[in-house]
C-alpha cells in the first residue's frame, strides 16, 4: 500500500523507488551521515562511527556542513521537484498528491538533501499572488535552485514604499532571526514568515543575504540552520501577497506528512522482515504474540497515516484545513511510534550507529518537531470539530454512470412511493438490500453500481430492511445452499421479517471455533443435535438458527463439521437470556437437546461445514466492524453533547475530542480507499483490515471520551432514559463487547500479522 491508490499514482512510485535504489545506495546515505554527525567531536567516539566522515572529508565534504547531493541533478532530471508545479513555471503541472506520493517513496529510503524544504517552499509561493512565483518557481522546479520555509521566525517589518499599478504593496525592511529552518543550510531561497504592525507578512529572499548559521541536526541525513537578517529591503514583488499562515501550515501538514509516512513505511516493512528470520528460543520472533501485536499496530498507525495525508490532498476551503490538522496529529505521531517500536524489535543491533533504524527515528522526531507538538494539531481539530466543520467523503463518479444513476433512481421512485413491510419487500425483490450478490436475491452489481444504489437509496429516503444476523446467513445461502433452501428463506430475510441468531460459539470455543463441541449424530432422515452455544445474539426472539456442529470426531478439528439450519420453535431448543453488563438481555445461551434437524436443512456438504461457516464469518466481522455498532455512540453524538455542555472544554478534554475525531476520520478515510480500490477492480489490500480492527474499538472511544466530559454526573445508572449521563453510562459499557463479539482484537492484530505482513504463524499446541 502507498499514499497514491490509482495506476499512475502506483506507477510513479515504482518509477521514483526504482530510481532512488540506483542512485542513493547505502553509502551515499552513510556519507552524508559522517558529514553532519561530526562523531569525531564525540568524547570516546568509536572508530568505525567516523568512516562515514572521512568517506565525505575525502570527497571535500566540510564537516558539519550540508551540500546538495551528488545526485541532486538527476533527480531534478526525472521532474520529482516540479510535480506539483503548473507546467507555466516549469513544473508537471500535477498537485501536492503526486509530490506526497513522490516524497513518501524518497523517505522509505531515507533520501537525503533538501527535496522536502524545497518542495514546501515551492507550494508556499504558488499559493501567493506574487511576482515571484515566475522568477522563482521555474529553479525550483529544474533543480537549479533549491529552497527552505521557515514555519516560524522572530523576523519584523515594516513596510517600504507605496503600492503601484504593479503590485498590490509596497515592499518590506526586514530585521530578526528564523532558528531551526530545515535545509536553509544549502538554500538559494528562502520563505519567511514576517510580523508587520498590520499582521504577518510572508517573502521569498535569496539566501545570500541572510546570515545562515549551521545548526547540528537531529536528523543526520538533513540539515537545519538558523536564519539571521538585519535591515534587509525586501522588493515588493518578492512579498508573497495573498499567502496565509493557514494555507502555509496545511501545506506543511501534507508534505510533512508524506515525509513521515514514508519513515514509518520503511519502519514496519523492516521489522517485519527482520522478525520473520530472527530466532530466539528455538523459533523466529515473529511467531511471538507480543511481536505480532506490536508490528501489526505499527501497520495501523502507518496506514492511518497514508489515509489521512491522501485525503488531505483531495480536500478544498475549511475541509482542507479539518482534514490536513488531521494528518498533521496523525502521521508525524505514527512515524515516531513506528520508529520507536521498529528499535525494540531490533533489539541491541537496532540501539547501533551502524544500524539504519536511528536514522529513521532521528528523522521522525525532526518532522514531528517541526511541524509543532501533536497537542497544538489536536487543539486546532477540536476547534474546528466543535465549530461543525466536518469532512464527507464522497465519491467523484466518472460522467459515463449518469445513465445508469438515472435508472436505478427511476426504479427506486416507484419503491419509495410504497410503505412499511411492502416497501421493505420491494426493496428485497428488485435486489437493491444487497446488490452485489447474483440475481434474483441481488443485482449482480459492479462496485460502481453498489455505489450508486447505496447514495441513492439514501436520497429516495427509504430505509433499507434491518436484517440483523441475516445479513450473514444471505451470502452463505446464496453460496451454498440449495435451490431449496434459497427459495424458503432468503425472500423474507432480505426483507427484514424472518429473524435469524447464529449457534456458533461455546462455553470453549470462542476465537478458537473449531474446537467446538457439539455433536451431530446421524438419524433416520436427518441429524439429531445435542450441546450448548452461547452469547446468541437475538436468539429469545429468533426464528430461525444457523447452527455448526461436529458430525464426525474422527477427523481434524477444522474437518468434520457441518453447517445447519435449525427451527427455534422445534423440540429440544431450550434459550436462556444471558444478562449483560448493561442489564438488558442480547445475548443468550441455547441448549439443544437431541433437536432433530432433517437433511434437507443442512447447507454445504456434510462434514465440510467450516468452509460455510468461514463465509459467515467474514460476513460478520464486516457487519460488525463498521459504524457504532448500534450503540449510537458515535462522533456527531459526542459533539451534541459537548455543545448542550454549556461550558468550555478543558485542554485535556479538547484533546480526548479530538482524538476520536481524528480516529473516526481516518476510519472514514480508510473506508472510501477501500471503495475506490474496489471501483478500480483492485482487492481492498490493508485499508480493509486495518478499518476493521480501528472500527471495532472506535464506539469504546467516543463513549470514554463522552462519559469523561460528563463528569461527576457520570454516577448516574446506565440507562439512556436518564439524560445524557445515562446513555453515554450505557454506550460506555455495552461497547465493551465490541472489540469481543466481531472477531477479538488480538485475533485481529493476529491476522493482520500472518496475512498482511507475513509473520508466522503460531505453533500448533504441543509441537
Amino acid at each position: 500500500m502507498a499514499i497514491g491508490l490509482n495506476e499512475e499514482h502506483e506507477a510513479l512510485r515504482e518509477s521514483v523507488t526504482g530510481w532512488a535504489e540506483r542512485a542513493v545506495p547505502a553509502d551515499v546515505v552513510r556519507n552524508v551521515v559522517g558529514v553532519l554527525a561530526q562523531p569525531g567531536a564525540w568524547p570516546g567516539a568509536r572508530p568505525e562511527a567516523q568512516q562515514g566522515a572521512e568517506q565525505g572529508a575525502e570527497q571535500g565534504a566540510e564537516p558539519g556542513v550540508e551540500e546538495r547531493p551528488a545526485f541532486w541533478p538527476a533527480l531534478a532530471g526525472q521532474g520529482l521537484l516540479g510535480l506539483h508545479l503548473p507546467e507555466e513555471y516549469g513544473g508537471s503541472g500535477y498537485g501536492l498528491l503526486e509530490a506526497a506520493v513522490a516524497i513518501e517513496a524518497l523517505s522509505e529510503r531515507m533520501t537525503p538533501g533538501p527535496m522536502v524544504p524545497t518542495i514546501l517552499a515551492g507550494a508556499a509561493i504558488l499559493a501567493s499572488e506574487a511576482k515571484a512565483r515566475a522568477d522563482v518557481l521555474p529553479g525550483l522546479a529544474d533543480g537549479s535552485l533549491t529552497g527552505a520555509l521557515a514555519l516560524d521566525s522572530e523576523i519584523t517589518g515594516e513596510i517600504t514604499g507605496e503600492a503601484t499599478g504593479e503590485s498590490e504593496g509596497g515592499g518590506l525592511t526586514i530585521s530578526g532571526t528564523a532558528a531551526h529552518v530545515l535545509g536553509a543550510g544549502v538554500a538559494d531561497v528562502l520563505v519567511l514568515p514576517v510580523t508587520t504592525n498590520t499582521g504577518e507578512e510572508w517573502v521569498a529572499v535569496d539566501a545570500a543575504q541572510a546570515k545562515i548559521t549551521v545548526v547540528r541536526p537531529l536528523d543526520l541525513t538533513r540539515g537545519v540552520a538558523m536564519v539571521e537578517v538585519s535591515g534587509l529591503e525586501v522588493p515588493a514583488e518578492r512579498v508573497l501577497t495573498g499567502l496565509t499562515r493557514n494555507e502555509v501550515l496545511t501545506t506543511a501538514a501534507i508534505v510533512l506528512g508524506a515525509d513521515a509516512a514514508g519513515v514509518a513505511a520503511w519502519c514496519v516493512a523492516a521489522a517485519a522482515d527482520y522478525a520473520k528470520v530472527r530466532v530466539q528460543f528455538g523459533r523466529p520472533i515473529g511467531q511471538f504474540q507480543g511481536v505480532k501485536h506490536k508490528i501489526s499496530r505499527m501497520l495501523v498507525a502507518l496506514e492511518q497515516a497514508r489515509a489521512t495525508v491522501w485525503d488531505a490532498t483531495r480536500a478544498e476551503g475549511a475541509e482542507r484545513d479539518y482534514a490536513a490538522a488531521i494528518a498533521a496529529v496523525m502521521a508525524p505521531d505514527a512515524a515516531v511510534q513506528c520508529a520507536r517500536d521498529a528499535i525494540q524489535i531490533f533489539g541491541g543491533i537496532g540501539y547501533t550507529f551502524e544500524h539504519d533504524a536511528h536514522l529513521y527515528y532521528r528523522r521522525a522526531l525532526t518532522i514531528r518537531a517541526l511541524l509543532g507538538a501533536s497537542s497544538e494539531w489536536s487543539d486546532r481539530v477540536a476547534a474546528l470539530a466543535l465549530k461543525g466543520v466536518t469532512r464527507e467523503m464522497e465519491i467523484d463518479l466518472p460522467e459515463e454512470s449518469r445513465p445508469l444513476r438515472e435508472a436505478i433512481r427511476a426504479e427506486l421512485a416507484g419503491i419509495a412511493a410504497l410503505e412499511g413491510a411492502e416497501q421493505r419487500r420491494a426493496l428485497a425483490k428488485a435486489g437493491f438490500v444487497m446488490p452485489h450478490l447474483p440475481r434474483p436475491w441481488g443485482r449482480a452489481a459492479s462496485p460502481l453500481e453498489q455505489v450508486l444504489i447505496h447514495q441513492e437509496v439514501r436520497a429516495a429516503g427509504i430505509r433499507p430492511p434491518q436484517m440483523i444476523i441475516g445479513a450473514w446467513v444471505v451470502p452463505s445461502l446464496v453460496t451454498y445452499g440449495t435451490p431449496e433452501q434459497q427459495e424458503r428463506f432468503l425472500p423474507a430475510t432480505l426483507s427484514g421479517e424472518l429473524v435469524w441468531c447464529q449457534l456458533f460459539s461455546e462455553p470453549e470455543a470462542g476465537s478458537d471455533l473449531a474446537s467446538l463441541q457439539m455433536k451431530a449424530e446421524r438419524a433416520e432422515g436427518g441429524w439429531r443435535l445435542t450441546g450448548q452455544k452461547i452469547w446468541t445474539s437475538v436468539a429469545h426472539v429468533a426464528e430461525w438458527a444457523i447452527c455448526i456442529a461436529r458430525s464426525d470426531t474422527s477427523r481434524p478439528k477444522h474437518d468434520g463439521i457441518t453447517y445447519f439450519l435449525v427451527d427455534m420453535k422445534a423440540p429440544g431448543v431450550t434459550v436462556r437470556p444471558l444478562t449483560e453488563m448493561t442489564g438488558e438481555n442480547l445475548f443468550n445461551e441455547v441448549f439443544l437437546d437431541d433437536v432433530f434437524v432433517p437433511d434437507e436443512m443442512v447447507v454445504g456438504e456434510v462434514n465440510d461445514g467450516w468452509r460455510v461457516a468461514r463465509n459467515t464469518l467474514s460476513n460478520e466481522r464486516v457487519s460488525l466492524s463498521s459504524g457504532s455498532g448500534g450503540t449510537g455512540a458515535s462522533v456527531p453524538d459526542l459533539l451534541g453533547l459537548a455543545g448542550r455542555l454549556g461550558r468550555e472544554l478543558t485542554p485535556a478534554e479538547r484533546q480526548d475530542l479530538a482524538g476520536v475525531v481524528c480516529e473516526a476520520h481516518s476510519i472514514n478515510a480508510l473506508s472510501l480507499r477501500v471503495t475506490l480500490r474496489q471501483l478500480a477492480g483492485d482487492e481492498p489490500g490493508a485499508d480493509a483490515s486495518v478499518r476493521k480492527l480501528l472500527s471495532t474499538a472506535h464506539a469504546q472511544h467516543v463513549s470514554e471520551a463522552a462519559v469523561s466530559l460528563i463528569g461527576p454526573a457520570a454516577v448516574t445508572a446506565a440507562d439512556w432514559r436518564l439524560g445524557d449521563a445515562g446513555y453515554w453510562n450505557r454506550a460506555v459499557l455495552a461497547t465493551r463487547a465490541m472489540t469481543i463479539y466481531g472477531g477479538t482484537t488480538e485475533v485481529q492484530l493476529n491476522i493482520i500479522a500472518e496475512r498482511l505482513l507475513g509473520l508466522p504463524r503460531d505453533p500448533e499446541p504441543g509441537k
